[in-house]
């Protein structure tokens, strides 16, 4: 089964990797994405592969949200009424999950090697969400296409790379161990844009793009697919080494958005970050 027809796959290839845009998608209800299924799925993962929270949350949030205390297979079986937000992360570590997150990333392999290189550091997300749900503003590392399954939501994307929206301090300090939470003004709002989403289509979210995300009246099921790329990594280095001259009291020159490569300040941190390690024994 085909699930990026042609013409997807030609929107996608005008876009990428710069620019949002939504796209059709044929998966449908997979089996693998039904309820039980990923109840099923939570129950054998690592406990470090969920993550799952009351999602009745502001847009903007301090630190992690308080757990529900309620098991996360409950959790996912009874969508509809606990209230909840989870996550279930690098479900390709289970081969069914790992199938399919290869054979959708395989159909449009052409596209993405022509613009970024190799896909590297391919991994999948599962997000599972009771109605009126809310993902607070925040961004993510990686090449993203979320498609949506089950239910509706709307992501408020907002523009990748632009400090206004997520200051470069912050993306310094994520990409040397620190957290990537944003801090919400309403004021931002009039920046953004909204993409509504229902089952049968996905979003492209660019490297780092900042976004929020409300779920419609009814609970949500989306499948999250990513990779890296060369360019990628080297604007998150290049980016910590920011953060390690800011420290020293410099103001450095903010990272460049592709196609800027960024080498000389990702070799920079890859060479600091060498010697930093401790010595093995």
């Amino acid at each position: 089964m085909t699930v990026f027809s042609t013409e997807a796959r030609r929107t996608f290839a005008g876009n990428y990797p710069e620019v949002p845009h939504k796209l059709p998608h044929a998966l449908g209800q997979h089996p693998l994405l039904e309820l039980d299924a990923l109840a099923a799925l939570a129950e054998m993962l690592p406990a470090s592969s969920i993550e799952y929270n009351f999602a009745d949350l502001p847009i903007g949030v301090d630190g992690k949200p308080d757990p529900t205390g309620i098991p996360i297979g409950e959790t996912i079986r009874k969508i509809e009424e606990t209230g909840s937000w989870a996550v279930l992360k690098n479900v390709e570590q289970v081969p069914a999950y790992a199938e399919l997150l290869h054979s959708l990333l395989a159909e449009i392999r052409p596209e993405i090697e022509a613009k970024t290189g190799a896909m590297l550091k391919l991994q999948s997300f599962i997000f599972i969400t009771s109605p009126n749900g809310v993902t607070p503003y925040h961004f993510d590392p990686e090449h993203n296409i979320l498609l949506q399954i089950r239910g509706s939501k709307v992501m408020t994307q907002f523009p990748a790379g632009d400090a206004r929206f997520a200051p470069d301090e912050v993306h310094e300090g994520y990409h040397t161990g620190g957290a990537r939470e944003l801090k919400w003004r309403d004021e931002l709002l009039a920046g953004g844009t909204e993409f509504p989403l229902a089952p049968g289509e996905a979003l492209f979210v660019p490297v780092m793009a900042p976004h929020f995300v409300k779920t419609g009246p009814d609970s949500s099921v989306s499948l999250s697919i990513t990779w890296r790329s060369d360019w990628s990594f080297a604007e998150a280095d290049a980016r910590a080494l920011n953060g390690v001259l800011r420290r020293m009291g410099f103001r450095p020159r903010s990272t460049g958005r592709w196609p800027a490569t960024n080498k000389a300040k990702a070799l920079g941190w890859r060479v600091l970050r060498k010697f930093r390690k401790p010595p093995a024994g």
